[in-house]
């Protein structure tokens, strides 16, 4: 299941001198200062600071959670860093398939449910829902599995199913935050496989980490520290 489209720009991601700050009363905090950052359609990714650094807040604004206090952004050719609300919900929407640290499931719906739900926000009919969660679990090896819920699947199979969810929508980039971090270490080999196998197939990773050999799975490393990338 690749999350590029034949028309997307060669340019996933463009920041130019992004910055967020802070009010905090009279002082003024400077998570990011300066960002400027390219990363083309179909590139994996690892973005790796110490606590403070500013890769929570650089993470938010890719996965437009944030907005920018200054800079420009643009994602898939499309610039956000103006948007409102309801339009930045969209493109979420429309763009971006989150994975978590804590997988984020609804506890009492299957598998299946949980993968159709970004396709009832997006208003995809009923019959074709399912045909598309039913596509996602698979590509993540989770066919037989789809009538089980949450607490009937193991730590892994919880995370395929959130990564199945994050691209049952074909957007065009995968962030995934801390994605091996509640796992152990054979199970979080497995969905860095995963996370392989699905960028070979097309799809764009980019994927926040502070361990060192998670971050190497990635094809580029980004340092960030004192909000800038170094």
């Amino acid at each position: 299941m690749s999350a590029v489209a034949e028309s997307a720009p060669a340019n996933l991601i463009e920041m130019h001198g992004l910055k967020r700050v802070y009010e905090l009363g009279p002082q003024q905090i400077y998570a990011l200062s300066g960002v400027d950052l390219i990363i083309e359609n179909g590139e994996y990714v690892a973005i790796m600071g110490p606590s403070g650094s500013g890769k929570s807040t650089l993470m938010n604004i890719i996965g437009c959670l944030d907005r920018p206090t200054d800079g420009k952004y643009l994602l898939d050719g499309t610039p956000v860093e103006s948007m409102d609300d309801d339009e930045l919900a969209a493109i979420r929407n429309k763009k971006i398939g989150f994975v978590f640290q804590t997988f984020n499931l609804l506890p009492r719906t299957t598998a299946l449910q949980n993968v159709e739900l970004p396709l009832i926000y997006a208003k995809i009919p009923r019959h074709e829902r399912r045909d598309l969660a039913e596509e996602a679990l698979a590509a993540v090896g989770l066919r037989e599995r789809m009538n089980h819920q949450p607490n009937e699947l193991s730590g892994g199979q919880r995370q395929r199913v959130a990564i199945a969810r994050a691209l049952v929508n074909r957007p065009s980039l995968l962030l995934a935050d801390e994605p091996t971090g509640n796992l152990d270490s054979k199970t979080g080999r497995e969905i860095l496989d995963l996370f392989r196998e699905l960028h070979n197939r097309g799809n764009s990773i980019i994927m926040v980490t502070h361990e060192d050999d998670v971050a190497h799975e990635a094809k580029r490393i980004i340092h960030i520290r004192d909000g800038k990338i170094v």
